[in-house]
C-alpha cells in the first residue's frame, strides 16, 4: 500500500471542499457582492474582511510552504485587510484565494514531495501540516461567510 498516494487523495479531496464542506468557490460567488461590507449586529467582522483575512492566510501558508525565502506578514495585523470592499475587489480576491488554494493542491498532489518531510525551513512543519491547515483554517472562515449569507438573505 502506498500511504503518500492515500494520503494525498484523501487530503486533495479535504482542499477541494468535497464530503462535508461546503465548495468554497460556492460560497465565494454566490455572496450578495452588495453586501459585502455589511457589518451585521453583534458580528466581529464583514464578509469582505473574512475573506481578505482567508485570502492573506492561505496565500501566507502556501508561501511558507513553497519559499523558503518568504517572510510572513506581521501577527495578527498583517493578517486582516481594513478598507471597504468594491465589487471588483471582492472578485480579485475570491480569484486569488481560489488560485493559491489550487497552488497548495498542486504541492499535495506533487509526488516528489514527501508529505511528511519536515520543511528544512521551518520549524518542524509538514506540507501535510501545511496543508491541513489551510483545509481547517478555510473551512472555518467559509463557515463564517456561509452564515453571514444565510443572515443577509433573509
Amino acid at each position: 500500500m502506498d500511504t503518500q498516494k492515500e494520503l494525498r487523495e484523501h487530503v486533495l479531496e479535504l482542499l477541494a471542499g468535497k464530503s462535508a464542506h461546503i465548495a468554497l468557490d460556492k460560497v465565494l460567488h454566490e455572496f450578495p457582492v452588495g453586501e459585502v461590507n455589511t457589518r451585521l449586529e453583534n458580528a466581529p467582522h464583514t464578509a469582505w474582511e473574512l475573506l481578505e483575512h482567508l485570502r492573506i492566510a492561505q496565500w501566507d501558508i502556501v508561501e511558507f510552504s513553497s519559499n523558503p525565502e518568504h517572510v510572513s506578514p506581521e501577527f495578527p495585523d498583517g493578517y486582516w485587510h481594513k478598507p471597504e470592499a468594491a465589487a471588483q475587489d471582492w472578485e480579485k480576491s475570491c480569484e486569488q484565494v481560489l488560485r493559491d488554494l489550487q497552488r497548495m493542491r498542486a504541492l499535495v498532489a506533487d509526488e516528489k514531495i514527501d508529505l511528511l518531510a519536515k520543511l528544512a525551513h521551518g520549524d518542524g512543519q509538514t506540507v501535510l501540516r501545511e496543508a491541513l491547515l489551510v483545509a481547517d483554517h478555510n473551512a472555518y472562515h467559509l463557515g463564517q461567510i456561509a452564515f453571514l449569507m444565510r443572515i443577509l438573505e433573509k
